[in-house]
């Protein structure tokens, strides 16, 4: 094997696992934003070939997103599948200049805790939902729906001989997938992924079971520049709303995804900025081709680390893949099970959840434990984007309450000054609770004030203890006696 590429073999291998959860991917999210379903594989290669050319994150998958449906939907909608291309357009535009501004790095301050939420929440929405595609079945739309409708999807699976055999398929992909970590390690070098989807596609043909296949027809004939009508939109200022708004979110789970694609690897760390710039080169070309909106996809990044992926040839060829099936022999796709890809999917979700990170949070931080948790189901409950809003307000609620954190302990041993110390931080938050202590102390004794414990001292608090401290020495016997803090701000 060439010097220059001593991970070929582990790249190429990961970027075959990734193609094969991209195909459903790309399909599924083009259908359900009301759009053909070969544009979801046109993102899917733009994603491949150019974002995942480009300096940025080196492991992280970029293609059409689920999170995005219900924007992308609405704006089909309204403006009309010819005027997409003009908003995917515009909003790479805007993210090529997020970018240049170098407003992508502030997406490095995310709590850990709201990032494992976030991946728990979306292995949660990916499990339940690909159930359904297991089995054969339409699954809801929303992440409630999905849960709430589990059983009775089972009760219409367990009707069905279709529905039990095409469940039966996703089934053994799992088991293929958990017990090929058990195999010889000559036999490992081919991921368990890629040897289930083989096994159950030779399966399917070898006992001709009646089960779904992936369906793709030509790719060109979908392809839609955006034209002079298309263009005119931009002269009435409800598309610009649309067009701010997919390049924000957007960008939102694109960098959302790359803090938490970082924590599962050791590899190179993202560079936000320059992964911004990526994402809207990206878009830019989505935008001409008329194509679907893409991001970071945590999914296909998961799926791309846990594969042995070591740099981003991994996700470039992904995209070749899809170039070459789709566009040139999308007959080998139509022999894939469905139900084998929704197992890998469903496999892909459960390694998101973070069960020993929630078991340590809960015994160490139990605070970090329930943002991540309140993070999580406030995903499956609203969506992706909302429910990280809702984790990093509460983390910031959380982060105030502790900043505001005193301790106060009054010393009286009868003779002498009364001792008082104060340990933590203190801000005006805290301001009623310390003058009220202070000024329930005896006026006819000396006083010792120790603030020598404080991490933090504001302004506001400065002033009010100086105040008080004026007001007692004057009413007292002695003036009162201050231990400055070690440093304040």
């Amino acid at each position: 094997m060439p010097a220059k590429f001593p991970y070929l073999r582990q790249d190429f291998l990961a970027s075959i696992v990734v193609f094969l959860i991209a195909v459903p991917l790309c399909v599924g999210v083009a259908v359900a934003s009301g759009v053909p379903a070969e544009l979801g594989l046109v993102t899917g290669i733009v994603g491949g070939l150019v974002a995942g050319l480009m300096p940025g994150s080196s492991l992280q998958v970029s293609g059409p997103a689920a999170g995005l449906t219900v924007i992308v939907f609405e704006a089909v909608s309204e403006f009309g599948v010819g005027t997409l291309g003009v908003i995917v357009l515009f909003a790479g535009l805007l993210q090529l200049a997020m970018g240049y501004l170098k407003i992508g790095r502030w997406f490095r301050a995310i709590s850990v805790s709201v990032v494992e939420g976030m991946l728990c929440g979306i292995g949660l929405v990916i499990i339940a939902g690909q159930i359904y595609a297991a089995a054969g079945l339409k699954a809801p739309e929303t992440g409630i729906g999905k849960i709430a409708g589990l059983p009775g999807a089972f009760a219409d699976t367990l009707g069905s001989t279709e529905a039990l055999t095409s469940l039966a398929i996703g089934a053994g992909t799992i088991a293929v997938i958990v017990l090929w970590k058990k195999a010889p390690k000559s036999v490992q070098t081919v991921p368990g992924a890629l040897a289930a989807v083989v096994l159950a596609t030779v399966a399917t043909l070898a006992l001709d079971l009646p089960v779904a296949t992936v369906r793709v027809e030509g790719l060109l004939g979908v392809i839609q520049p955006p034209g002079a009508e298309a263009l005119s939109e931009l002269a009435g200022p409800a598309i610009w709303g649309t067009i701010i708004a997919f390049a924000l979110i957007a960008s939102a789970e694109s960098l959302f995804s790359a803090a938490a694609v970082d924590r599962l690897h050791d590899g190179p760390r993202t560079q936000y900025n320059k992964e911004m710039i990526a994402q809207g080169a990206g878009n830019t070309l989505c935008g001409l081709l008329g194509a679907l909106p893409m991001t970071a996809v945590i999914v296909r990044s998961s799926a791309n680390v846990h594969a042995g992926a070591k740099t981003k040839a991994s996700r470039v060829l992904h995209g070749v893949w899809l170039l070459l099936f789709a566009a040139a022999m999308p007959w080998v796709l139509a022999l894939i099970p469905i139900s084998a890809l929704a197992g890998i999917l469903m496999h892909a979700g459960w390694k998101l959840i973070p069960f020993r990170q929630i078991a340590t949070l809960w015994r160490d931080h139990k605070g970090e434990a329930l943002i991540l948790v309140i993070t999580a189901v406030s995903i499956v409950a609203v969506n992706m984007f909302e429910g990280v809003l809702i984790g990093l307000a509460l983390a910031i609620v959380k982060t105030a309450w502790e900043a505001s954190h005193i301790k106060l302990e009054v010393i009286d041993k009868s003779a002498g000054p009364i001792q008082v110390y104060l340990s933590g931080n203190a801000t005006f938050l805290r301001l009623p609770r310390i003058l009220e202590s202070l000024e329930n102390l005896p006026q006819d004794r000396p006083v010792e004030l120790d603030l020598s414990g404080l991490h933090h001292l504001d302004h506001a608090c400065r002033t009010a203890l100086e105040s008080w401290a004026e007001r007692h020495s004057a009413a007292g016997t002695e003036p009162v006696k201050v231990t400055e803090p070690v440093k304040y701000a």
